[in-house]
């Protein structure tokens, strides 16, 4: 994947909520990107689900945002104990119309 394509993606963590409301609303306005990944994994996955929706319903409501695509997965992890583990992942395309 090229740095320029990895430019648009906003991975979901520990940060407070409106940060990452704020890196896709900047995205689709400062950056003038027609596409933005929301990617997350385990528990993080429904504050993914939240900021796509609080950025299409209320911050960016309208500039036509739309969700393109979701991906669902799974990544093995090792846990702490050197076990494997699967842990849920979530890829939300939203896209400018």
């Amino acid at each position: 994947m090229t740095d320029e394509k990895k430019d648009n993606f906003v991975f979901i963590g520990i940060k407070p909520f409106m940060n990452y409301v704020t890196s896709v609303v900047m995205q689709f306005t400062t950056k003038n990107m027609d596409e933005v990944v929301i990617k997350a994994r385990g528990k993080s996955i429904n504050r993914a689900v939240d900021v796509a929706e609080v950025v299409r319903k209320k911050f960016l409501k309208d500039k036509n945002i739309e969700i393109k695509e979701v991906k669902i997965d799974s990544d093995e992890l090792e846990n702490r104990d050197g076990r494997k583990t699967n842990v849920s992942t979530i890829e939300i395309t939203l896209v400018k119309r």
